[in-house]
């Protein structure tokens, strides 16, 4: 799969221009990584590139085999690169047999926390069956010292049980948890050169200690040039991500909110988020008004958030994340809505052009996505859509296969009678509306990510809408 935007090749060689990374200070450990899905495979990857010896489990036949080939089965900038090197060079290698991981030092555990079908939980079933296969390893084939290094999104307290079921099993390992914080689309450079580094160590100060030094020697490369390392209990490390999360989904939802209020009176959100940007205290970042946030984190996240504080008897400290989460699915609604209006109330028999499926640019991931619920609504309601997106056709049509799509904006645009930008792709907001206005039937866009310039679109003779957004500014 070729690599896209944001100069990809380099961005690597950018990551790592600081540090011989195949060179460790202290010398290679031998580690593994239990769950090779988009979190455990990059790390995987990441952690052969820093020189280390590396073996990936999952449980996916298919997955291992493409990855022991080389060949990343998910799209993600720059992990085709480490990949393919890892694999080559032979300090990476996947696997199905849990056996395989018998001798390592660390074991990092990155196993899916998706919500439970029952309610807002995590499911921690995969990550229960992924410590009941290394434990048994573990148990046969004891490493002095050895790390069970938790990477997934859980509930607070899930580290202290899982140290206590280590030594119920008579396995003398000691569970850290080293949060991720990963964001798709930047994952490689997340790894290689994260903003910060956490280990939540246990209570017994001596095991604390050993784990943290040889973390130190697994994150060696990434620690020399002064990447901060936070040091915290179990608690404090399992809360950052999800408390991170948190807060971004509740800052993208409020300027969401403010969106709709600007559409009742008039005012314009873009320049209103400019404003509260100049605020040292807020800051510009995730003040985009849009059709909200998706993909396999936020969503869930803050609902496994919402139900562990209840479990904890809490609740009421986390009620704001519930109307968070409202105005994120009420955004999606809101576009469909946009588009209704449009057409006069019905969009039977209209032809419709969405560009975007992805639930963000430069990535595929279609979980939770808000393109694709509206392209679902609209279809559902009759309309005649077309859908496409630079990188996640593939999933799409394996997914949805009754959707039509389109291999370019310009194909998708023919005949259209609205265009609907809902994934900001520099392919999709780099387009000239006089070139896309020759083969629609009608000039009309609805903005879904505010992405556009309203003035330089209306020039061009389309009707512009967004979301909150005044038609043009001053």
């Amino acid at each position: 799969m070729a690599e896209r935007s944001r100069g990809v090749g380099g961005l690597v060689d950018r990551a790592m221009s600081r540090r011989a990374c195949r060179t460790p200070i202290f010398g290679p450990v031998k580690l593994s990584v239990i769950g090779c899905g988009y979190l455990g495979a990059v790390h995987a990857a990441s952690m052969a590139e820093l020189g280390h010896e590396v073996v990936g489990v999952d449980v996916d036949v298919d997955r291992v085999e493409r990855l022991s080939r080389g060949e990343p089965p998910f799209y993600e900038p720059g992990f085709a690169e480490l990949l393919r090197r890892g694999v080559d060079e032979g300090r990476l290698r996947f696997t199905t047999d849990m056996g395989d991981v018998a001798g390592a030092r660390v074991h990092f555990v990155g196993v899916g926390t998706p919500q439970r079908e029952s309610g807002y939980a995590a499911d921690l079933s995969h990550l229960d069956a992924a410590m009941t296969s290394l434990l048994a390893v573990m148990a046969d084939h004891p490493v002095p010292g050895a790390l069970v290094v938790g990477k997934s999104t859980v509930p607070v307290g899930t580290a202290a049980r899982l140290q206590e079921w280590c030594g119920s099993e008579g396995v003398a390992a000691t569970v850290v948890w080293n949060p991720e914080f990963l964001r798709e689309g930047f994952a490689v450079q997340d790894t290689l050169t994260p903003d910060r580094v956490v280990y939540g160590l246990p209570e017994d100060r001596a095991a604390g200690e050993a784990a943290r030094d040889l973390l130190d020697e697994v994150y060696a490369g990434v620690l020399s040039h002064g990447m901060p390392r936070l040091v915290t209990n179990y608690q404090t490390a399992e809360l950052v991500k999800v408390a991170a999360n948190s807060f971004l989904a509740t800052k993208i939802s409020f300027i969401n909110a403010i969106a709709e209020l600007c559409e009742a009176t008039g005012a314009d959100v873009t320049r209103l988020a400019e404003a509260l940007g100049h605020d040292e205290r807020i800051g510009p970042k995730f003040l985009r008004a849009g059709v909200g946030f998706g993909g396999g984190c936020l969503p869930k996240d803050i609902r496994a958030f919402m139900a562990r504080a209840g479990e904890l008897g809490v609740d009421q400290a986390l009620t704001f994340l519930r109307e968070v989460d409202a105005i994120n699915q009420r955004r999606r609604q809101h576009a469909v809505a946009m588009a209704e209006r449009h057409f006069g109330g019905s969009v039977r028999d209209r032809r419709v052009a969405i560009l975007g499926a992805a639930f963000k640019p430069d990535s595929d991931d279609l979980r939770d996505s808000p393109a694709l619920y509206v392209a679902t609504r609209l279809v559902g309601q009759g309309a005649d859509v077309v859908v496409t997106d630079p990188i996640a056709l593939p999933g799409l049509h394996a997914r949805y296969p009754h959707i039509q799509t389109a291999p370019n904006a310009r194909a998708a645009c023919v005949d259209a009678e609205l265009v609907m930008l809902l994934t900001e792709w520099t392919d999709f907001t780099g387009l000239e509306p006089d070139q896309l206005g020759s083969v629609v039937k009608e000039r009309a866009i609805i903005d879904g990510r505010n992405a556009l310039d309203p003035a330089r679109w209306e020039a061009a003779g389309w009707s512009y809408r967004g979301m909150g957004r005044a038609s043009t500014t001053w």
